[in-house]
């Protein structure tokens, strides 16, 4: 296992391309405490975002979690790139070749991608400690340490998401077309959820059922928006007189359906790789 990721590591941080984007990520990651120091003015009515408690535990475990998520997008150039360049430069056969099994090929993405994960889920863990304890009103240990879940979906929603970026890289062989795919997968269940939800049940909850199992969504699903809670948007609801009941937990069920598409990803991935001439 050391082996494999030994290689792996060696092929992204001798790619050019590859650890500057590596690196854009968790230097972006760490500009989440920027949000701090943005101030608000609106006539006599000043404010600042950090003031409005979204950095008080436990919920910036929701928010920071929430935020970073976003920035997934760059680490999964470097998994699509990582593959595609598996093709262009001829490693993919050079490693076969010198021993490598198919198997253990796609195992050392799939290492990588956990290692990936991981770095990432510690980086926020650390980040969020030094914003809650440098802001928040409530530092209690049971308090700091009570939503650690919105950790655990987030590591399993970066697994989940890179898997799917190595199955298309494996799929397409070309970073830019993957990453192209992907772009009209999130189209597709974008208008296929619509449809479901406008035209064919447009009462109950028939249409989110089905589509908690479309696997961009389920993704979406474990780590929900975050600023219905703030107090200042729910002051603004009861004004209006408008109910929140959004449920913001992590579900089981969620991460067990993200495991679910990984798995298959994976299994995919290895499906293609096995049958394909290379």
């Amino acid at each position: 296992m050391k082996r494999l990721l030994s290689i792996e590591l060696q092929k992204i941080w001798l790619n050019k391309a590859s650890r500057v984007l590596t690196l854009t990520y968790f230097i972006l990651l760490s500009f989440i405490a920027l949000i701090a120091s943005i101030k608000f003015e609106f006539g006599a009515l000043h404010f600042q975002v950090a003031e409005m408690g979204i950095f008080n535990f436990p919920y910036i475990w929701h928010f920071n979690t929430y935020v970073a998520a976003f920035l997934k997008l760059f680490l999964a150039i470097v998994i699509v790139s990582m593959m595609a360049n598996e093709y262009s430069y001829g490693t993919l056969k050079q490693n076969l070749i010198d021993g490598l099994s198919k198997k253990e090929f796609i195992l050392s993405k799939f290492v990588t991608i956990v290692l990936f994960s991981l770095c990432s889920t510690v980086f926020v863990f650390i980040m969020t400690l030094i914003l809650g304890y440098s802001f928040s009103s409530y530092t209690e240990l049971s308090i700091v340490f009570s939503d650690l879940d919105y950790l655990l979906a987030f590591f399993v929603k970066l697994v989940g998401f890179f898997s799917f970026c190595l199955f298309l890289g494996i799929l397409v062989k070309r970073s830019a077309f993957a990453l192209g795919f992907l772009l009209v997968w999130s189209i597709i269940e974008g208008i296929a959820k619509a449809f479901l939800n406008f035209r064919l049940f447009p009462e109950g909850k028939t249409a989110s059922y089905i589509t908690q199992f479309f696997p961009l969504e389920a993704m979406s699903n474990l780590i929900v928006e975050p600023l219905s809670r703030t107090s200042l948007v729910k002051s603004i609801g009861t004004q209006m007189g408008v109910e929140n009941i959004k449920d913001y937990s992590v579900h089981f069920f969620d991460i067990t359906i993200v495991l679910c598409w990984t798995a298959i990803f994976l299994l995919l991935s290895y499906r293609i790789l096995k049958n394909r001439d290379l």
